[in-house]
């Protein structure tokens, strides 16, 4: 396993996790994710491996559609860091774009037809 660390663009939002080397992704084409243009986790990581480190009084949530995932953003920045779906709280998807050390373009990107979902 591999700790990562992520952000926001301004920094108020910081967060760890651990998990084994990330070479694949996920980008979904629903209409909130084609316009943040996301590269997403293949994995969600469960409350043993995530941690917010800073940041809780930073972020709000935003919520379309079927109201079933928490989409976190910074207030300040606007950046989307991660998510979690009210199914299972607290299991996050991270914005691979905030991590340090990962250029998300250049993993195995898997499109995901979340347009059809909805």
């Amino acid at each position: 396993m591999i700790s990562y660390q992520g952000s926001c663009h301004c920094g108020a939002v910081r967060f760890r996790f651990q998990s084994e080397p990330i070479t694949d992704a996920l980008q979904c084409n629903c209409s909130i994710c084609i316009r943040k243009n996301a590269i997403m986790s293949s994995a969600y990581y469960p409350p043993q491996d995530f941690e917010l480190l800073a940041g809780q009084d930073a972020m709000a949530v935003y919520h379309f559609g079927d109201h079933d995932v928490n989409h976190h953003f910074c207030k300040t920045c606007g950046i989307y860091p991660f998510h979690d779906s009210i199914y299972e709280p607290g299991k996050y998807r991270v914005n691979l774009g905030c991590v340090e050390g990962i250029e998300p373009r250049e993993l195995n990107i898997r499109q995901y037809d979340g347009r059809t979902l909805l």
